[in-house]
């Protein structure tokens, strides 16, 4: 038995000899992943806040309403439907007959305004021939009255032929008033001044005037693509339709005139100003990564311009961080993928903000 005794003994001792080893790794391994989290947390701390990301983006192209100048029916469509068009090509073309036959009428009014003016002229220099022959009549039944005078006075002449000069003499200064106010009204007629050119007339100038507008009414009957871009809602758009001046035939969407409009929370707008770089990923192209540039920030959030906005005067109020609309334009937007409007993206801008171990403290302590 006393034998035995010490062999018992001794295993205990032998099997707990290894258990300071792993306590040890157990309390490095306690204080190592608190430490590995804090290092972690300040790294991601300190390497964070550069990049603000949103997953809450749109792609806009500008959409232009085509409309006809003017009224008429349409004999000519050079588009398909969603196809694609360049600047200055044929969209579709208004009847071009009555625009056509109303620059024929207003050529001929022009001609016959010019034919009047030139007979205003003629009128002109008429009236003046005829204040010459007055003033000439006049001259002659003056030194005629006077001589008959003179002949009375002395007894060779007679009373009844006194009174005769005397009277033709009234009527050739009543004649010569006339001419004279005939001149004043063909002068009036010539816009005052008889030396004005025939085109430089009222008349004319507004039969010109009308001349122009049926010219520019019969261009105005072909109607071209403003800009590169694609055809959008013309599906019934077909020859023999009749189209309003100013009423809206369908969209030209521009692809040349691409930017994404990204809605940023109003807490990371802090750091974000006009000409910082982005990226932009597009659901239609997750593989492939697009640059651009902020083009300006939102004056206002989408509540603030709604058409009816929100009424927060009240005793439910809770506080929503709002968003606010950022606009950036694509850097290195390529044919070969198309963008389509109003498709989803993720936008990441680049602040260039640093932040360095003396800020920690003061944000820890936030």
């Amino acid at each position: 038995m006393n034998a035995e005794t010490p062999m018992k003994t001794a295993e205990p001792v032998a099997a707990a000899a290894p258990a300071k080893p792993r306590r040890s790794r157990r309390t490095a391994l306690m204080l190592s992943v608190p430490l590995i989290l804090v290092l972690a947390g300040g790294w991601f701390w300190l390497s964070g806040g550069r990049f603000v990301e949103t997953q809450d983006a749109n792609v806009h192209q500008a959409r232009v309403p085509i409309s006809a100048n003017v009224s008429g029916m349409v004999t000519k469509v050079g588009f398909t439907n969603n196809g694609a068009v360049k600047k200055g090509q044929l969209l579709f073309q208004v009847d071009p007959r009555p625009f056509a036959l109303a620059v024929q009428q207003a050529e001929a009014a022009v001609a016959l305004a010019r034919l009047q003016v030139q007979q205003l002229h003629a009128a002109y220099d008429s009236a003046q021939t005829q204040v010459k022959v007055a003033e000439d009549q006049v001259q002659f039944y003056d030194s005629e009255l006077a001589r008959q005078q003179a002949l009375t006075t002395s007894g060779a002449g007679t009373q009844q032929a006194l009174d005769q000069a005397r009277n033709a003499d009234v009527v050739a200064k009543g004649q010569l008033a006339s001419a004279q106010q005939a001149v004043l009204s063909a002068e009036a007629a010539l816009d005052g001044d008889p030396a004005l050119p025939v085109d430089q007339h009222p008349t004319v100038r507004n039969a010109l005037a009308a001349l122009e507008t049926a010219k520019f009414n019969q261009g105005q009957a072909t109607v071209e693509a403003p800009a590169d871009g694609i055809v959008y809602q013309a599906e019934s758009f077909r020859p023999g339709q009749y189209v309003t001046a100013g009423v809206s035939a369908f969209a030209l969407v521009e692809t040349q005139h691409v930017w994404v409009e990204a809605d940023y929370k109003e807490t990371q707008l802090d750091q974000m100003k006009p000409g910082q770089p982005a990226t932009v990923v597009f659901d239609l192209y997750p593989n492939r990564t697009f640059h651009g540039t902020v083009a300006s920030i939102g004056a206002g959030t989408g509540a603030e311009f709604a058409l009816i906005p929100a009424e927060n005067a009240t005793g439910n109020w809770v506080k929503v961080t709002q968003r606010i609309p950022v606009f950036v334009t694509l850097t290195d937007a390529e044919a070969d993928m198309p963008l389509h409007s109003g498709m989803s993206a993720a936008v990441s801008v680049d602040t260039g903000v640093t932040r360095h171990l003396s800020d920690l403290l003061p944000a820890a302590l936030k």
